[in-house]
């Protein structure tokens, strides 16, 4: 039997996920976020509260791409999409609480971080996106607290291996993405109403269900998803790298890139600049005077 996917944790947020990750191989750190001995440099959040508001209108969003995947909204295609709605709504809430407590109980700071509780939102309705409409209620809230999980330790990971990826892309889409899609494999539970979705007649069964097969059609999804983009990715970001057009220069990044980039300031105190988290006078001077402390802060 085939792999099914029912709103995208593979085809659209995995893609999306793995893209990313190879992006920030190749466009390599930011400024000042990792130290010759190895040790990293937190490099805060730009607005906190903005980025909860966005998370909040992403949750509301879910409701229309998740449910809205069932194609319909009369007879079993309402079945489904009402299953479907009520597991993002669990996934998502379970993720957020998952990320909060790991990070209250394991974090560095022993603090419940709201940066990664709301990638932990983000991770759980990321990770229910494929088996939304497959698994029962409480499998939803299963698979949004391991997504929780997943994002910080993945978070962490990267961090070990000097990646910076300063949204966590790679944590909520790439990892929780590869963890929704095998999970249709191991908690659908072999609903009726999905015969047929996975290409042959029997509804789609995971493990726990009985079904041995569905789980491995899932692995070679990730699998291949994972393959592709990477390889892809790898060639078109290293190409633009070579054109000199993927990173922007040293002295910007510093300055901070919304009159570099952009042409206009982002705020009405625009003398106010970015120095990529590190601590160090403002500079208000010439380009020249940027660029070498670009020239002093960068790695050698």
């Amino acid at each position: 039997n085939g792999a099914v996917d029912f709103a995208g944790s593979g085809v659209v947020h995995m893609i999306g996920g793995v893209t990313a990750l190879v992006g920030a191989i190749v466009i390599g750190p930011r400024i000042g976020r990792f130290n010759k001995n190895g040790t990293a440099n937190a490099i805060p959040g730009h607005n906190i509260p903005m980025g909860i508001l966005g998370t909040i209108i992403l949750f509301f969003g879910w409701f229309g791409f998740n449910p809205g995947s069932a194609l319909g909204f009369t007879g079993g295609f309402r079945d489904l999409a009402v299953i479907a709605a009520v597991n993002t709504l669990l996934a998502g809430a379970a993720g957020g609480m998952s990320a909060m407590f790991y990070m209250w109980w394991f974090g560095p700071s022993k603090k419940p971080d709201p940066g990664m509780s709301v990638n932990g939102v983000l991770a759980g309705l990321v990770a229910i996106t494929a088996p939304c409409a497959f698994v029962d209620p409480w499998a939803a809230v299963v698979i949004g607290v391991i997504a929780g999980v997943l994002v910080a330790a993945a978070t962490f990971a990267l961090e070990k291996m000097h990646i910076d990826d300063p949204v966590g892309a790679a944590p909520v889409h790439m990892v929780n993405g590869m963890w929704g899609v095998l999970a249709v494999g191991i908690f659908a539970n072999g609903n009726p109403l999905t015969a047929a979705w996975n290409g042959v007649a029997t509804p789609v069964t995971g493990l726990l269900y009985g079904g041995t097969t569905q789980i491995i059609a899932q692995l070679v999804e990730v699998v291949a998803i994972f393959v592709t983009v990477f390889v892809l990715g790898f060639v078109f970001f290293k190409v633009l790298n070579a054109m000199g057009i993927l990173r922007s220069k040293p002295e910007d990044e510093l300055a901070g890139l919304d009159l570099p980039e952009m042409g206009a300031p982002g705020y009405t105190n625009d003398d106010m600049v970015m120095h990529g988290g590190l601590v160090g006078p403002r500079f208000k001077g010439s380009t020249s005077a940027l660029r070498s402390a670009a020239t002093t802060i960068l790695p050698h």
